[in-house]
């Protein structure tokens, strides 16, 4: 009773604010479905270049974090059989997509990995193209929030998904007790994949900064120094930036041991979290009212 209470205080504080921000995902059980997003895009760039480099640990892996996803999807619905309304509107809505992606990657990749048959690739690699960037498109489509809905994010998410799959790469071949054989190679596509989503994010954060949108200025505000500050500071720039990066640095300069792989995958996967967390959280509505100059 007292939960409910609070939310319902809150819900009240919100709506006499000019700028709500918006609870629904990144709170409560909100949190089920970040995770579920920032997993899924992990898998799906993981598999692909797990086909690139020929390393059926790196697709089994994915196969894992995809069901890993889709349960955690499932666990934000609360009621398993919600999902199936998730496939009736196709035609016109993301989400549908991306439950019908994620359904078709769930079929393929064991079909492929079992039994390499063709059926399975092609399935695996549909729902990985409709994975890897099926969240951004949800987040463009909602009007409502400026600070998602510009044309950058399906991109950004895409180039998200693609610096998972480096991590991710890096943690199957630790957890098979492999290493590379040219290091150099998946160090170099992880700061090309960097530098694209930092360039990628400030493009957006300048957007959102200067745009004259108050919804989408106070989205940034809160992440550069509001109630997500501590999250984008200390968990997307510290520990998803800066401390992967001083490890590809040790990797470059010396041998590429399983620790310091370990570790390049597990920061730099946790920093691509706290910035899907900090981004979602820090969505605020448009305004239900406009207040007279």
């Amino acid at each position: 009773m007292s939960a409910s209470r609070a939310k319902y205080d809150q819900l009240i504080q919100d709506l006499r604010s000019e700028l709500r921000p918006q609870r629904e995902w990144g709170e409560g059980r909100g949190v089920f479905l970040v995770i579920g997003h920032f997993v899924v895009g992990v898998a799906a760039g993981t598999w692909l270049f797990g086909l690139l480099f020929g390393l059926r640990e790196a697709l089994a892996l994915a196969f894992v974090l995809a069901a890993a996803g889709g349960a955690f999807h499932l666990a934000f619905l609360g009621r398993p059989l919600r999902a199936l309304n998730m496939v009736r509107r196709v035609k016109t809505s993301w989400i549908s997509r991306g439950f019908l992606g994620l359904a078709a990657f769930l079929v393929g990749a064991p079909l492929y990995l079992i039994t390499e048959s063709r059926a399975g690739y092609v399935l695996a690699l549909l729902g990985m193209l409709v994975m890897m960037g099926y969240m951004g498109f949800v987040y463009t489509a909602s009007k409502g929030i400026p600070f998602w809905s510009t044309p950058l994010h399906p991109v950004l998410y895409i180039a998200y998904a693609l610096r998972g799959g480096i991590a991710g790469v890096l943690l199957s071949l630790v957890i098979t007790n492999r290493l590379p054989e040219d290091p150099r190679l998946l160090l170099g596509l992880w700061i090309l994949l960097t530098a694209a989503v930092a360039v990628l994010f400030v493009i957006e954060l300048y957007g959102a900064l200067t745009g004259g949108n108050p919804a989408a200025r106070s989205s940034a505000h809160a992440l550069l120094g509001g109630r997500l500050a501590l999250s984008f500071y200390g968990g997307t720039l510290a520990l998803g930036l800066v401390v992967p990066a001083l490890f590809v640095w040790a990797g470059y300069a010396g041998q590429l041991s399983a620790g310091v792989m370990a570790a390049i995958g597990v920061a730099s996967a946790l920093g691509d979290f706290f910035m899907k967390y900090s981004t979602i959280r820090a969505g605020v509505h448009l305004p239900v009212w406009l207040s007279r100059a």
